[in-house]
């Protein structure tokens, strides 16, 4: 007969044994690929929908050809581009104007557009328009446009800040926000297959045959370990994707300032599926069958989705008094916390509160979850109560509870 299998040695089989079958569940390759496509359609949708920003005006009146140059220069300086398009009558600028083919047709004081004026031709067009009237007006005058103009070149006063914001602050905090909701995503999925599994072991009975070998410990540690393993490795090929594609075509600049909001990301997941997972496999181990597995994990799933919702006002307020606690305490931080850590916006001592408090929480779930696991998982019939199950853990896993329960 061999020998039984060490803690370590049987959490190592186990999380094997997760990786084999998921590996080969046709829906794991199916959500990785539905994710890639989603994120490779986000990435190329604002190219997809740019369309053409070339904008096409016609002019008439006695400054029609100084205004247009007027027009174009203005527009180039707001990176925008204008063809100036021809019409022998306004009648002929009108019609094409209604169907579309013109943005604008300039004519004496007033601007004809086919339902409102976009705001960036607009603007040069009313810049464009009023340098030319005050040119006229000043040369009635008798003074000249040109000295007016080297008048008025004053250079601006110069903005010396004390405590300068980071440029790159908004847009890490962008793939920080865009990595927690991916985040979420992952976090809700794998801690329910972890809880499916316990469930679909426990109706099975299969359970009773495992750990006849192996301690309860050892079955739940190796079980979130692997499922963990796999869903730490998905998300890590989500990210090489995303910043290899954004980077090739040109929608991102992969540079440190990219990497370190998705590294945030990553290490929260490890944090957050360590704490979520417990709590998934303490609930589950207290049903037997998959009916009532949604109504015991349902306080984890809120959770989730109350810190998912979370991270869209600490996204918006960053710096809010409200946000600050969300990115610490506990579940919310391990949504919340990757976009105020990548923005800069949380102190160092924020951080350590958060990583503190977070590892915290995480063993004293690992252990009580442990407790309850082992003292349900081998129950059959009714959901079990936490209370019974806390205090039936020290004879859960024993031989003589494995033949009771057979």
């Amino acid at each position: 007969m061999s020998a039984p299998l060490s803690l370590s040695e049987a959490t190592r089989t186990v999380a094997r044994r997760e990786l084999t079958e998921r590996l080969r569940d046709k829906s794991f390759w199916f959500s990785t690929a539905l994710t890639l496509v989603i994120l490779g359609v986000v990435l190329f949708l604002p190219k997809l929908l740019g369309g053409d920003d070339t904008y096409r005006v016609a002019y008439a009146g006695p400054a029609a050809d100084q205004l247009a140059a007027s027009v174009r220069a203005q527009a180039t300086a707001l990176d925008a581009t204008v063809e100036r398009v021809r019409y022998p009558d306004e009648a002929a600028a009108r019609a094409a104007v209604t169907d579309g083919k013109l943005d604008a047709y300039v004519t004496d004081g007033k601007v004809l557009v086919k339902e409102k004026l976009d705001p960036q031709i607009g603007a040069a067009i009313q810049t464009a328009h009023r340098d030319i009237v005050a040119g006229q007006r000043l040369r009635q005058g008798g003074m000249d446009p040109g000295a007016v103009r080297t008048a008025q070149q004053v250079a601006p006063l110069a903005v010396d800040a004390l405590d300068p914001a980071d440029p790159k602050a908004e847009m890490r905090g962008q793939i920080a926000f865009v990595g927690s909701i991916v985040l979420y995503g992952q976090l809700i999925g794998y801690c329910m297959w972890v809880a499916f599994g316990i469930v679909e072991e426990k109706s099975s009975r299969v359970v009773e045959l495992i750990l006849s070998a192996i301690s309860t410990k050892a079955l739940l540690a190796g079980k979130i370990l692997g499922i963990g393993l796999l869903g730490f490795a998905q998300l890590a090929v989500i990210a090489a994707f995303g910043l290899t594609l954004g980077n090739a075509t040109g929608m991102l600049n992969v540079t440190a300032d990219l990497v370190i909001p998705v590294g945030y990301v990553m290490l929260w997941f490890v944090l957050g599926y360590g704490f979520y997972s417990s709590v998934f496999a303490a609930s589950a181990a207290r049903v037997s069958r998959q009916e009532e597995l949604q109504n015991v994990i349902a306080p984890a799933s809120m959770a989730i989705m109350v810190s998912f919702f979370a991270t869209f006002y600490v996204n918006a307020n960053p710096d809010a008094p409200v946000s600050r606690v969300l990115s610490i305490v506990p579940p919310f931080s391990a949504l919340c916390a990757p976009v105020r850590m990548a923005r800069g916006d949380a102190p160092m001592w924020e951080i350590g509160l958060a990583l503190a408090l977070m590892l915290a929480a995480i063993g004293a779930l690992v252990v009580a979850g442990a407790r309850i696991y082992e003292g349900a998982i081998l129950r059959m019939g009714a959901k079990i109560s936490l209370l019974d199950a806390w205090r039936g853990a020290r004879k859960g896993s024993t031989p003589a509870a494995v033949e009771a329960a057979n």
